[in-house]
């Protein structure tokens, strides 16, 4: 671990060892706290995806809407497939669910006014937007990065939040993990060494520790 980390890198452990234990692996998350944001401007609209180096070791469920052979090779590669007619024929509450429960949802690239009608509603809320996909794209590649992908958004309040990992990785991968999430805001700001205020870090019911940069 370079210099640079060790600040992301005491946190994260401080927040792993000293987060009682549970009865089910909690996620390690990751708050920037920022300040000065014009949250009606550019900066207060960011929505990044981060690739992360590390995956996570909780389940990541994509979801494919497509039809044809990028139908066939979805459900070949194990993930939840939405065809054309069952999207066609979702209502508002299964969309809902559908929304709820998949982390991504990657569409073929000739759906996505379909799916921007009848998934829009439901994703919107939730910070996701459906992926559109073309039909001789790498789809094994797309679901593989996507797994180890978080989306930071900044909503109502001038922070970002977002899942770093889990409590049974390594503490210098989580920290390199935090760190790829902290660049790629840092680099949508105009003026980040001011305006990142605070990087906290926790498990899911765990307290939480500020990171201090030295």
């Amino acid at each position: 671990m370079s210099a640079e980390l060790e600040w992301i890198e005491t946190a994260v452990k401080d927040a792993i060892e000293k987060s009682p234990k549970r009865n089910f692996l909690e996620s390690v998350e990751m708050i920037v706290v920022l300040k000065d944001i014009d949250l009606k401007g550019p900066e207060g609209r960011i929505r990044e995806v981060v690739e992360l180096p590390y995956q996570p070791h909780k389940d990541v469920n994509i979801c494919v809407v497509a039809d044809g052979e990028m139908a066939l090779t979805a459900q070949k590669l194990g993930v939840n497939v939405i065809t054309r007619e069952e999207l066609q024929n979702m209502d508002k509450k299964r969309a809902k669910k559908l929304a709820s429960t998949c982390d991504w949802v990657l569409v073929k690239v000739d759906l996505m006014g379909l799916a921007g009608k009848v998934l829009g509603p439901a994703l919107g809320p939730r910070g996701k937007a459906p992926i559109p996909v073309p039909p001789n794209a790498p789809l094994q590649n797309l679901i593989e990065k996507y797994k180890k992908s978080v989306n930071i958004r900044i909503r109502k309040q001038p922070q970002v939040m977002c899942r770093i990992g889990t409590k049974d990785m390594d503490v210098k991968e989580l920290a390199e993990n935090a760190y790829a999430v902290l660049q790629a805001l840092e680099r949508k700001l105009p003026n980040a060494q001011h305006q990142v205020s605070k990087v906290i870090i926790k498990t899911t019911m765990g307290p939480p520790f500020i990171a201090v940069r030295r």
